[in-house]
C-alpha cells in the first residue's frame, strides 16, 4: 500500500467549489486548505500505477491549477529495507553503551563503523 500527500493549487475564487469536488470523489481524502487556495489532499493506492492515476483525475478536476505530489510512503519499500536490515544486522557497536558520539567518526556507511 502506497499513500502521499498532494498539494493542490486552485484561484481563490474557485476554493470552495474544487473543495466540495474533492470532498465528493471517491479517489482522494481532502485534510486543510488555506485562504491563498492551497489544498491538501492524500491519496492511496496499491502501487504507483494507481496513486498517478488519481494524481492526474485531480490535475484533470475543473478549476485546478496544478497538483503536485509533495511525499510519498510506500510499505512495500520500507518493508524490503527492514528485511536488508535484519539480514545484515545491526552493527555491534551501535549497541555498545560505552561509546559517546565524539568517539564516532561518520564516513558514510554505518557498517564499517568507526
Amino acid at each position: 500500500m502506497n499513500i502521499s500527500s498532494v498539494v493542490v493549487k486552485t484561484k481563490k475564487e474557485n476554493l470552495e467549489a474544487v473543495m466540495q469536488a474533492i470532498k465528493e470523489c471517491d479517489f482522494c481524502e481532502y485534510h486543510l486548505h488555506n485562504e491563498k487556495g492551497l489544498i491538501v489532499v492524500t491519496i492511496e493506492g496499491e502501487g504507483v500505477e494507481e496513486e498517478i492515476r488519481s494524481l492526474k483525475q485531480l490535475k484533470a478536476m475543473p478549476n485546478v491549477i496544478s497538483a503536485e505530489m509533495i511525499y510519498s510512503y510506500a510499505e512495500d519499500e520500507l518493508e524490503a529495507e527492514r528485511s536488508k536490515l535484519l539480514k545484515s544486522g545491526v552493527p555491534e557497536w551501535l549497541n555498545d553503551p560505552d561509546i559517546t558520539a565524539d568517539k564516532i567518526k561518520y564516513g558514510g556507511d554505518l557498517k564499517r563503523g568507526f
